[in-house]
This record gives C-alpha cells, sequence and structure tokens, in this order.
C-alpha cells in the first residue's frame, strides 16, 4: 500500500522482502522483477511505525488518533436524507458522456466560486494581477468551460502531469508537503523537485531556493494552498514573486486548494512583513497576513491550474468528486484546454449519478463547514491551554486546514519518538518526516478529531514528551 488520505506514510518506502520460495530459487522474484514497470518498482515492507501501531490496536487498546483525516468517522452531522435523494435522480439513467464533465455539474462548479467572491472572499490575483479575475460588479465569474471534472484531485494531478510533462520533465514542489506527490509522480514518469517552505512567524516559499534548482526540463510550480501539513497560504505578494517566476522560466502554476474553505482568521497578523525576491526584481514588502480565503481561479498572469473536490469542500471523500479549473492567458488556457479535454475523453471516468447530485452535495458545505470549522478552533484552542502549562513543546502558526506542527525536543528521532507514544501512551501522531520536513522535532497532528478525545490525546501526548525531555 502507499501513503494515502487517511494513513499518508503509513507503508512507506523500505526494504521489500523476499518469499520462501523466492529466497530458495531467485528465479521467481528475478521473473517478476522484469514483469513490471521500473515506475512501480516500490519496496512495500510496512516501516516499523505502522507496525507498532497494529500491534497495540491487536491487543485491543483503545488508541486515541490524532491523525484522523477521515471527516466521515468523526461524529460530523450529514443531511442523509439530501445526499443519499440527490444520487437517485432518474437522469442518471441516460448515458451522456460529457468529456469535461456534465453541463449542470461544472456549473454548480463555477457557482461555488461565485458565491465564495460574493461573500466577499477575494481571489489571489484581485490583489496583485494586473488583469484582475473579477468580474462586473467585483464577482468572481469562473467559466465552466474552463472546469474538467475527475474522480479525484489525483487524477485531476494526473490530467495536468501528463498534459504538462514529458517522461523525465521536472516539476518544483514545496517541502515539507504532503507524501502522496512522490507516488503520483512516479506515475507518470515526472521528477520531482523540492523547494523549501521557510519558517518564520510562518511559513514563505523560498523564491531564492527555487531559482537555484530551475532547469530547462523544469514545466511547472506545485503549490498546496493552504499547504497539508504547515496549513499555510500563498499571500498574495507570494503570488506577485511566483508568477513572476513562472513567466521568467516558462512555467505553469498547479494550485492545489482542497483545504481552502478552512482559514483560521484568528491566526494570521497584521504585524510584521518578510522580503521575497524573484527573477532578479526588486524586492516588496509582503504582509504575513492570508487574505480571507483566497483562490487562484483567477490568477490571470501565468496558465494556472486549480485543483480541488468534495473531499474536503463538503466533507465527502466517497463521493470521488474533484475538478480542475484553467486560467490565465487567452492562448495557453485555450491551447491547455483543447488538450485537456481529449485526456479526460480519453478516460470518461466521472460516473453520472454523483454528477447529477453535485448540486445538493456542493450546498452540503454550509452546514460541515460551520461544524469542522468550529472542530477545529475549538482542538486549537484546547491545544493551546495546554501548551502554555509546560515549555518542552511549541505549536507553529497554522493559517488553514486541519492540522497543527507541534515542535518538539529532539531526543530522538521523530519515527521514534512516534512509535513509543503509540505503544506506551496509546497515541496516535504522525512523525515529521511523513511530510518531509528537513530534521527532526516535528510531529503532525489532526485537528478534526472528537474534542473529548483530542484533550485526552493530547494530555498523554505532552506529558509524555516533557517527561522524555526532562
Amino acid at each position: 500500500m502507499k501513503p494515502g488520505a487517511d494513513t499518508p506514510g503509513y507503508f512507506q518506502l523500505a526494504p521489500s522482502g523476499a518469499s520462501v520460495r523466492e529466497a530458495h530459487t531467485g528465479r521467481l522474484s528475478h521473473r517478476i522483477h522484469h514483469m513490471f514497470s521500473e515506475r512501480t518498482n516500490w519496496r512495500l515492507t510496512q516501516n516499523r511505525f505502522t507496525q507498532a501501531v497494529e500491534e497495540v490496536r491487536a491487543r485491543a487498546t483503545r488508541v486515541f488518533d490524532l491523525t484522523t483525516s477521515n471527516p466521515t468517522r468523526v461524529g460530523l452531522e450529514y443531511d442523509a436524507e439530501a445526499i443519499l435523494g440527490a444520487l437517485r435522480s432518474e437522469q442518471a439513467l441516460d448515458y451522456d458522456p460529457q468529456a469535461k464533465g456534465l453541463l449542470s455539474a461544472r456549473q454548480a462548479v463555477a457557482r461555488y466560486y461565485g458565491e465564495r467572491r460574493s461573500r466577499g472572499e477575494r481571489d489571489v490575483a484581485t490583489n496583485i494581477s494586473t488583469n484582475r479575475g473579477g468580474g462586473a460588479g467585483g464577482r468572481l465569474e469562473v467559466d465552466h468551460g474552463r472546469i474538467v471534472l475527475t474522480t479525484s484531485t489525483s487524477e485531476g494531478y494526473s490530467y495536468v502531469f501528463r498534459l504538462l510533462c514529458n517522461a523525465g520533465d521536472e516539476l518544483l514542489v514545496p517541502k515539507p508537503s504532503y507524501p502522496l506527490f512522490e507516488f503520483l509522480a512516479d506515475l507518470q514518469d515526472v521528477k520531482l523537485v523540492p523547494y523549501p517552505l521557510i519558517y518564520d512567524h510562518g511559513w514563505q516559499m523560498d523564491f531564492h531556493s527555487m531559482e537555484k534548482v530551475v532547469t530547462a526540463r523544469t514545466r511547472g510550480v506545485v503549490v498546496v494552498h493552504p499547504n497539508n501539513p504547515t496549513g499555510s497560504y500563498v499571500h498574495a505578494g507570494e503570488l506577485g514573486a511566483l508568477n513572476q517566476f513562472c513567466l521568467a522560466h516558462g512555467l505553469a502554476v498547479i494550485v492545489d486548494e482542497v483545504f481552502l474553505d478552512y482559514p483560521l482568521p484568528g491566526e494570521t497578523s497584521a504585524a510584521g512583513a518578510v522580503e521575497l525576491c524573484s527573477t532578479g526584481q526588486p524586492t516588496a514588502a509582503i504582509p504575513t497576513f492570508c487574505l480571507a480565503a483566497p483562490s487562484f481561479v483567477g490568477n490571470q498572469d501565468v496558465l494556472t491550474f486549480t485543483l480541488s473536490g468534495l473531499s474536503k469542500i463538503s466533507a465527502l471523500p466517497q463521493m470521488k468528486v474533484a475538478w480542475v479549473v484553467t486560467s490565465g492567458p487567452a492562448e495557453p488556457v485555450a491551447a491547455a484546454l483543447a488538450r485537456l479535454e481529449v485526456i479526460a475523453d480519453t478516460y470518461l471516468s466521472m460516473n453520472a449519478p454523483v454528477q447529477w447530485a453535485m448540486p445538493v452535495m456542493l450546498a452540503q458545505r454550509k452546514s460541515i463547514q460551520r461544524q469542522l470549522l468550529e472542530r477545529v478552533r475549538r482542538n486549537l484552542l484546547e491545544l493551546d491551554r495546554q501548551l502554555k502549562s509546560q515549555k518542552a513543546c511549541q505549536r507553529l502558526r497554522v493559517e488553514g486546514g486541519w492540522y497543527a506542527v507541534l515542535r518538539v525536543p529532539v531526543t530522538r528521532s521523530d519515527e521514534e519518538l512516534a512509535i513509543e507514544l503509540v505503544r506506551e501512551k496509546a497515541v496516535l501522531v504522525h512523525p515529521g518526516h511523513f511530510y518531509d520536513f528537513e530534521s527532526d522535532g516535528y510531529l503532525v497532528l489532526s485537528l478534526i478529531e472528537p474534542e473529548a478525545d483530542f484533550e485526552e490525546g493530547m494530555q498523554r501526548l505532552l506529558e509524555f514528551v516533557s517527561a522524555s525531555a526532562a
């Protein structure tokens, strides 16, 4: 297995074991190795952390899971009647293949962006671009013709990677970030080149490092907005520097916005500024506070692919609905959409019932996001309350999403610490290296666990770390 939405890093690359028969003959292993492509030559033995988790759960021990990312299993109240009723549309009995997705479904996605704008939630480009993304009256208009539906953001990534890259081409990706990118890139024969996010009273993109790693084979820059797990948005000034960088090197921007609708306004501050420099242009002071849930769909300066879906927007990952919105200058956008339509038409992977149900499912976000934001904010307050009573751990600033990052004393590797926590305290957390943190001393926590369980899990975690650091 590979890292997934619910268990990133549980099955990381590790030396694979051979079967008894393979150990005796050697021939079967050799033949099997040559049966499959090198792009799937992953080593899939469980890592020690996963083994420890399974051992504890096998003892029927209650585990306080501070890694939970599955919203359907944390006690939220869904409108089951509306959701299930929407899937019973008689229109789903008719086969009407449309490569980009059914018109009504794409129009529902376009309305979603329009409604965000009408509530005063600005698109990023409004604050930086010379070509504004807003329509008449300041309303952000997203043309449904620029929307391509997919079954997941993973499939959306695959479409865009195939669109932009030949085998061996490169994409710049943030570090730390979600580990799934490696597997998606392997499957598309794409090379990932990391660029660091720097933490200094908040996270910032390191454009100086990006200039050092860009090559003639670089095809685009991936940004996660807000990032998983750092919870950092791309700020307006960073967008300006990002667009300048991409224009200078002929690159596209690929933006993952699945957590866009979960900002934590109390976590941001207008105090202070950072200096960012790109492509030799003069530096500009950039405020450290994030905009109110900004979106990249209005970014007009460079070719931009914005990915999102119902998995987080409406907390419905099982419905497998996502999309790619293409924006930017007219000529490359038209060329990209023509090619994306052929790619989508080749797979025709979206199913009819969920497409017809999309207006209802998108409407569910209004209730479910209130519940999730309340849960996240309460757990964050509880985390901060407990942190005040000790000195060993610190929480890094988070601006949005469902996760928090703890900085902990480096008394052992993050993996060793996570293994000891689950074995001795029955508390499950993710070690920072799952998300490619550059050094030890980081734990990643989910903030959507039921509040009582989160409180107990954090108490156990902090007691253990404080005792270990003493």
